[in-house]
């Protein structure tokens, strides 16, 4: 009987007292691990997971945690001249002897699940990460709304403003054709950097539009 496992990402053919290497898992030489993910039971009766079979399970014996054959990489960009990089690498490996091939009743076989150990780092870091503080609520307040003061004129008159150019002006203390019509040079000048449009109290002839109102 043979079994098809995974870990690490990967699939393996496997069958009782196979030697198999595989990714480090989180284990100790001497231990036995169980891997719970069979996609496949073979033999005279075959069963097909869907991924996996239920019940079904590989037990192996950890011989030892083992290095892989060294990878070399390197590394020149173009166009940049004494650019260039050498690098190697040894994967960190587990080597298994395979046990048994459980066809079912592996959740009740009490041996250790095999994990590997970049699982068990990313769970661990989660488990002691501190949980986020939730930041805390602040009370938006609602803008301000300048009302038009009592008695006042509708500045909406004067050609070009609205309501919004309007309520920028009751902001700013004018209120009044009347006070439109008394503006100096000046006042013209400082009430176009408030506002910020210069030269449009000119443009739209304000200060005439507004004595004729001021008559009116």
């Amino acid at each position: 009987m043979f079994a098809v496992l995974k870990t690490g990402g990967k699939q393996y053919k496997v069958q009782s007292g196979d030697m198999l290497r595989v990714e480090k898992l989180a284990a100790d030489a001497g231990e036995t691990v169980q891997f719970n993910d069979v996609l496949m039971i073979g033999g005279d009766a075959p069963v097909i997971g869907a991924p996996f079979v239920d019940g079904a399970a590989v037990q192996a014996e950890v011989v030892d945690q083992i290095k892989g054959d060294k990878v070399i990489n390197f590394v020149k960009r173009r166009r940049k001249h004494g650019s260039q990089r050498t690098r190697g690498h040894r994967q960190q490996l587990t080597l298994l002897r395979v046990t048994e091939i459980l066809s079912g009743g592996a959740d009740a076989s009490g041996v250790k699940a095999a994990i590997g150990t970049g699982a068990i780092g990313a769970a661990s870091a989660a488990d002691t990460k501190a949980p986020a503080k939730p930041a805390p609520k602040t009370a938006s307040k609602p803008a301000k709304k300048v009302a038009a003061p009592d008695g006042s004129d509708d500045l909406k008159k004067l050609s070009g403003v609205g309501p919004a150019l309007e309520k920028k002006l009751h902001a700013a203390g004018v209120t009044s054709f009347a006070q439109i019509a008394a503006w100096t040079d000046a006042d013209v000048a400082e009430m176009d950097e408030k506002l910020s449009f210069k030269g449009r109290i000119e443009r739209e002839g304000w200060i005439d539009q507004a004595k004729e109102l001021t008559k009116g």
